[in-house]
């Protein structure tokens, strides 16, 4: 006889909540339940992810899935996690549960709420920039996790980043701070240098439509030079040269 999958609960579906959520429904998972303060947010992922039934935060259903995946933003995730876990009257309602978040700057810690009603608590942070739920969908396949918590809330991290075909890796609980700077320096950075590339190409006249994808191109191959190179040889030009 075939094992159910658990019943999962998506709480406060932005965008990477709603591009992991229709990942997993796509490879097999069951969302049961997706809410968000704004009944129309929750509707409106539902329709996104394909599967669920929309609540609001405080509706005593959410209490019947086996995992909760708070993808709240960083701001509201401790007072959702304090909300949500002193709902019930029962001391120990969370036990045999898993509650998970998606928080890049915040560890598990966050979580103790659940923890002291018996629950397993973890974080699962996706090192991939999501602009869009749908560009989520594209881009948290086959990417890098960062994960930590307890063991039995891992096993669950664990399994969903293996039917991405991710790779998960471990985070000190207490560097998660360095972790989220490490990710915070590159990506806005990039963007910017990029951005102001773009401007001086366009002053020595080269058109938008050129500038763009040339510097998708060349900012692509320096990446892949310095993941197989190191920083050192993937320097070129007048760094190297000293022009």
């Amino acid at each position: 006889m075939r094992k159910h999958p658990p019943s999962i609960a998506i709480i406060g579906p932005g965008r990477i909540g709603q591009a992991l959520g229709r990942l997993l429904v796509e490879r097999g998972a069951s969302i049961a339940y997706i809410a968000a303060r704004n009944p129309s947010a929750a509707r409106r992922a539902v329709r996104f992810i394909g599967q669920g039934e929309p609540l609001g935060v405080a509706d005593p259903r959410l209490r019947r899935a086996s995992i909760f995946l708070l993808t709240t933003s960083d701001s509201a995730l401790g007072q959702v996690a304090k909300s949500l876990a002193v709902q019930g009257s029962e001391k120990m309602s969370w036990q045999g549960k898993v509650v998970l978040h998606t928080c890049g700057s915040l560890s598990s810690a966050v979580l103790r709420p659940f923890k002291l009603r018996g629950a397993a608590v973890g974080s699962l942070h996706p090192y991939q920039t999501v602009p869009s739920p749908q560009a989520g969908v594209r881009n948290l396949l086959h990417c890098f996790w960062g994960i930590e918590g307890d063991a039995r809330a891992m096993r669950v991290a664990r399994h969903w980043v293996k039917l991405l075909e991710g790779v998960p890796f471990p985070v000190r609980a207490e560097r998660k701070t360095l972790y989220h700077l490490a990710a915070f320096l590159v990506c806005p950075t990039v963007v910017t240098l990029m951005e102001q590339s773009t401007l001086l190409l366009k002053k020595a006249g080269v058109p938008l439509r050129i500038a763009r994808p040339m510097l998708r191109q060349f900012v692509s191959e320096t990446a892949r030079n310095f993941a197989e190179m190191g920083a050192r040889r993937a320097l070129t030009g007048p760094a190297v040269r000293g022009d």
